[in-house]
């Protein structure tokens, strides 16, 4: 396994044990792996943590699922996908990206979220327009309270990865900054009661 996907797995790893419950409630833990590569495309990085959770114990479908989401080599489909990923709640998500600028708009949790920039540079932000941000490097780490609304972009060059855990065991419902609905409105998006985008009518 090469370095990169091994400090990937360790870190996922301890931040299920923050994010999970005790032993005597066993839980499947969800990763959400977002890349802007394309699905068809060879990806080490992934193959490589895979076998990495293996190695140490996690038997994929009964410890972890992993759902990947694929930007297809878009620019625009990060953006989009990122809004889906939120949506789905996962436990943890590690997002990679080669395209600068991409990540996720602005929206809310009931719990805490904890953003470690794992390569490159992250912008986070947050606020009720995004007014306050800091950069993320390498190892850098930075908290959000329950209820603010936070958001993140790849700040650098090149590519980079970016770990973002949920506390708890439920992310809970998702809430977006007005703007983000206005413009999600604007393309043909919807909301459901529990706050996930709908294209169409349909989830």
């Amino acid at each position: 396994m090469n370095r990169r996907a091994l400090c990937v797995t360790l870190v996922c790893v301890a931040a299920m044990a923050v994010s999970g419950v005790s032993a005597q409630q066993p839980r499947t833990f969800r990763v959400a792996w977002v890349s802007s590569d394309r699905q068809d495309s060879p990806s080490p990085n992934l193959q490589a943590f895979r076998g990495g959770m293996a190695d140490l114990g996690y038997v994929e479908g009964r410890d972890v699922v992993i759902q990947t989401w694929w930007g297809e080599g878009s620019n625009d489909r990060i953006e989009r996908l990122a809004r889906d990923v939120i949506a789905s709640r996962p436990d943890v998500v590690v997002v990679r990206t080669e395209q600068p600028g991409k990540g996720a708009a602005l929206h809310a949790h009931p719990t805490v979220e904890v953003f470690m920039a794992l390569s490159g540079r992250w912008a986070v932000y947050w606020g009720a327009r995004g007014e306050h941000e800091i950069v993320l490097e390498s190892w850098d780490t930075i908290s959000i309270p329950p209820g603010v609304m936070r958001g993140f972009r790849n700040a650098g060059a090149t590519e980079g990865y970016l770990m973002a855990i949920l506390g708890g065991t439920d992310a809970g419902h998702v809430t977006w900054a007005p703007q983000i609905l206005e413009q999600a409105r604007d393309t043909g998006l919807a909301l459901d009661a529990e706050g996930n985008l709908l294209t169409g009518g349909q989830k």
